[in-house]
């Protein structure tokens, strides 16, 4: 069967340097960093007191007050981004045909703050079982597409993606299957998360995971730099609306990029440790590649996972060297994880709108903070260092890895 074409024709952006996808986009080029102390709880006995939080966020300018306390923030976060998202795609909801409209959306921990809060709220109490009758669907995972269907009477498919970091690719490529299969025309994807808890925070420090660059925040976020110590923990959501292409075409929507392709594997090597010579980074990046019906040399961005972590930047770039041969140096790789954080589950739909937004600006998004050349990394590799670089940006790859070897990517194009 031949299969049918998507385009990206809305965007929405909840993130720590910018609450719309306009500003958002500000602070990408403007090399703005997203990390601060942490506000939300007293980080006096923990190991890393920073995070990159969501900055000037009130969720009721958005969401009524007592419908967002029925909700974990992380699908109030999900509820802002689509909304936005949908209002951008000028779809009029008393037209389109609801059947027909799905919503796909990742997360990789879901509401670990609500859970968190009801279990420690049970531990001090004498033993009773007084638990909030929204405890179960505040925090489970598929509440947030769950909720954004509900409010817009989406009827087509609906569900959750959980692969850890990589939750929200997982969701783009299975949103991109269902159009170009014939099972729906519109879907409503990307991811939000809210791990920024005494929880999240504890339990990432015990892996050892986070950076502890207690006396620089701003600057601890440091990917492919010799000195870098662990990823920062960051929150927000991204969506896209994805919509096939005549239905965009017959109602003259703008249309951002094309979606043409994704791709998945596994490591099947480490819990969370990745795979030293990035096995199935290598197999993700070909499987994209030919999913999307290109060659290596199409590709002129790439925007890595890049924790920031000692392993994993290496094993990737490895991994790019390898998938791409000599035209490796010709591409413009980054990671805007060295501004936004790591938003975990939303951190595949943040940074597919930050290539789709490269491609429609012709500029592409530093990686700031790097001071110190890794000896381990390429020297040609252009890693778009600290600066944005001007750039006609045709053909874009988004990078997305998760614990349990979980790898997703996917790419897009400038519409013909």
């Amino acid at each position: 069967m031949e299969l049918k074409r998507v385009v990206v024709t809305g965007l929405g952006a909840l993130t720590p340097i910018g609450n719309t996808i306009d500003e958002y986009w500000e602070g990408l080029i403007s090399g703005k960093s997203g990390a601060a102390p942490i506000t939300y709880y007293d980080t006096e006995k923990f190991k890393t007191k920073f995070a990159c939080e969501l900055k000037n966020f009130n969720v009721t300018d958005f969401i009524d007050r007592k419908e967002s306390r029925r909700m974990d923030k992380f699908a109030q976060y999900a509820m802002v981004a689509a909304d936005e998202a949908i209002a951008d795609s000028k779809l009029n909801l008393d037209e389109v045909n609801k059947l027909r409209v799905g919503v796909i959306w990742g997360a990789g921990i879901g509401g670990l703050e609500t859970f968190q809060n009801e279990v420690l709220n049970f531990a001090a109490g004498d033993g009773t079982p007084r638990f909030n009758p929204f405890f179960i669907p505040k925090m489970i995972a598929d509440i947030a597409p769950g909720n954004i269907s509900i409010k817009h009477g989406f009827m087509g498919p609906n569900y959750t993606t959980v692969s850890a970091c990589a939750s929200s690719a997982n969701a783009m490529f299975d949103a991109l299957n269902s159009i170009r299969l014939g099972h729906t025309d519109v879907v409503v994807t990307g991811g939000s998360e809210a791990a920024v808890t005494i929880a999240g925070m504890g339990g990432f420090n015990a892996m050892h995971a986070l950076s502890t660059r207690n006396e620089s925040p701003e600057t601890a976020s440091r990917p492919f730099d010799a000195s870098r110590d662990g990823f920062v923990l960051g929150e927000g959501a991204g969506a896209l609306v994805l919509e096939e292409y005549e239905h965009a075409k017959a109602r003259g929507a703008k249309i951002y990029a094309e979606c043409i392709g994704g791709g998945l594997s596994s490591d099947a090597y480490h819990m969370t440790a990745p795979h030293p010579e990035g096995i199935g980074v290598i197999a993700v990046m070909k499987n994209c590649l030919e999913n999307a019906g290109l060659k290596p040399e199409d590709v002129d961005h790439i925007n890595t996972h890049g924790t920031s972590t000692p392993l994993g930047d290496v094993a990737e770039l490895k991994a790019i060297s390898e998938v791409f041969g000599s035209h490796a140096k010709n591409i413009n790789i980054n990671s805007t994880k060295s501004m936004t954080g790591h938003l975990l589950g939303a951190a595949g739909a943040i940074e597919a709108i930050s290539v789709i937004l490269a491609m429609e600006h012709g500029i592409v998004p530093p990686t700031i903070n790097h001071t110190t050349v890794d000896e381990n990394i390429d020297p040609e590799l252009n890693l778009t260092l600290n600066k944005a670089q001007k750039r006609d940006v045709k053909v874009a790859m988004s990078n997305t890895f998760g614990f349990g070897g979980h790898n997703a990517c996917v790419i897009f194009k400038k519409i013909d």
